[in-house]
């Protein structure tokens, strides 16, 4: 049934779609002008910070209002730096340093570039706390598996970005940590006995005046035993705005991802998303065409007219939406110098590398503040007398690649190798997926290898199997080798020496190249 004017408008007013291209297609521009509330920017939308903040500029020529927002968390989620990795470690390494003033300064470091390139709202940081080792679509992503440091440093994360004028996003709303689904795929299923830990990073974000919280698309039965968290009253009203006092902007995870739309097609379930209590429809990641866009607007406006959706509840979502908008126009212009691109207001007495103060005090152009908390975050354990470390020489390097969740750009680069090259030239570097890391590929590389040192590096070992094999494969022929350990460490007895890096950053992967070639 055709809608008025009005009503789609209003049902425009809550939608965050997402568009393939560099520049705005037509189609976006023309829906800007007629009040979409923001866009969602994926690695695909981002050549470089010049080309970023041309692209930002072109929306809010169409809408001064425009929130944009996209998912860099830093770590292995990047969007800004999806081309070479990023030079700040993830949540996970934040974590393991447990040091509240360097998240903050890493954060607010971010922020800077954020705003920098006219980004407005950052889906970041994960609050979730990651309390199943096996969990295929958190891991390093979360501060750790203690709700009391994540809350910290959740809360230390939120302040940094805001600090930043960017709106922080505490996700995966009420906690994605302890599941074994990947909600791209599939509808996770939380524990009843695990909600109030996992809760509670979300209590001190809100505390901390964060400005979004996302929706994980989860099942807690102890709060709701039929819907998933997007699509529960329960769980989004009666939980998060009521319980807990949350007044912000409520945002989806993608709301294409099968452990909603599955059920209810991607329409449908936004429009039962806004009708529970969310005040944002993100979408995008995986359908990115004006036809999903016009789908659920429709299908938004539909609902309002069949009784689904209050159209009041629709109305309150737009106004929460507007003032986010106009906190973030308001916020982000004061945290920068004009004209310099310097960044302002950064924390006194950032940690350096040994622990004592960081130069100048805080991140400034061309800071090293992410490889100085990267280098902070590595652990090194040594199971061999035998001096293994420093290497010796060129190395060789194997390097296990695992398939990664979907929201790990598969074109970031990750890797000791690399940076190892770089400090060790004649250092050789070889790549195996689960397919190639047979049995006669690994007596080829340890055949190369023969005479010099060898490193193995692996991400998650302990979550696929074909990598403890192939560990094994090659440990037992070379019980010298050093193992680094670039995704979560289960164990840190596999080799004469183990680095643990707890992130597969770029910046991650020269913090163990120093400390192979004795430099850190």
């Amino acid at each position: 049934m055709p809608q008025s004017g009005d009503l789609l408008r209003l049902a425009d007013a809550v939608l965050f779609p997402g568009f393939t291209g560099r520049t705005p297609p037509d189609w976006l521009r023309r829906r800007l002008g007629e009040g979409l509330a923001g866009v969602a920017l994926f690695s695909r939308n981002i050549a470089d910070p010049e080309q970023l903040a041309r692209l930002t500029a072109g929306l809010r020529a169409e809408n001064p209002l425009v929130l944009v927002g996209t998912d860099e968390e830093s770590g292995e989620v990047t969007r800004l730096e999806v081309a070479r990795g990023s030079s700040r470690p993830g949540a996970y390494a934040l974590g393991v340093v447990d040091d509240e003033a360097l998240t903050e300064a890493v954060a607010r470091d971010l922020g800077a570039d954020l705003a920098r390139a006219g980004i407005t709202v950052d889906f970041a940081p994960s609050a979730d706390v990651n309390a199943n080792p096996d969990n295929p679509v958190i891991g390093l992503r979360a501060f750790g598996a203690d709700p009391e440091l994540v809350a910290r440093h959740t809360r230390a994360f939120v302040r940094g970005l805001q600090a930043a004028g960017v709106a922080a996003c505490a996700k995966h709303f009420p906690g994605h940590g302890d599941t074994s689904v990947d909600s791209h795929h599939g509808v996770p299923v939380v524990a009843g006995d695990g909600v109030e830990d996992a809760l509670l990073p979300f209590r001190e974000a809100i505390k901390e005046g964060v400005r979004t919280v996302m929706t994980g698309h989860l099942l807690v039965p102890s709060y709701d035993a039929e819907l998933p968290a997007t699509l529960s009253p329960k769980l989004l009203t009666g939980l998060l705005r009521e319980e807990l006092g949350f007044d912000g902007v409520i945002v989806t995870d993608g709301i294409e991802m099968a452990a909603v739309s599955g059920a209810y097609g991607i329409g449908g379930a936004a429009a039962r998303a806004i009708a529970a209590g969310a005040d944002a429809i993100c979408v995008g990641g995986e359908r990115a065409d004006e036809a999903t866009a016009v789908e659920i607007r429709d299908a938004v406006a539909a609902a309002v007219a069949g009784g689904l959706l209050p159209e009041e509840r629709l109305a309150d979502a737009a106004r929460r939406v507007r003032e986010l908008a106009t906190w973030a126009a308001t916020s982000s212009g004061g945290t920068l110098t004009s004209g310099t691109g310097s960044r302002t207001g950064s924390p006194d007495g950032v940690p350096g590398p040994d622990g004592g103060p960081g130069p100048g005090g805080g991140p400034g152009p061309g800071s090293e503040l992410g490889l100085v908390a990267a280098r902070r975050a590595v652990r090194v354990t040594r199971r061999s007398t035998a001096p293994v470390l420093p290497l010796s020489g060129p190395a060789s390097v194997v390097e296990l690649a695992p398939e990664m969740n979907l929201a790990i750009d598969k074109g970031t680069p990750w890797g000791v190798g690399e940076p190892l090259s770089r400090l060790l030239p004649g250092t050789t570097v070889a790549r195996l997926t689960a397919a190639e890391a047979t049995g006669a590929a690994l007596e080829r590389l340890l055949g190369a290898a023969t005479g010099r040192p060898l490193v193995i590096a692996v991400r998650d070992a302990h979550r696929y199997a074909w990598q403890g094999e192939a560990l094994r494969h090659l440990l037992s022929a070379r019980p010298d080798a050093v193992v680094v350990e670039m995704g979560l460490p289960a164990r840190a007895d596999l080799g004469a020496a183990h680095v643990a890096t707890y992130g597969s950053a770029r910046v991650c992967g020269q913090a163990a190249a120093e400390v192979l070639t004795g430099r850190l």
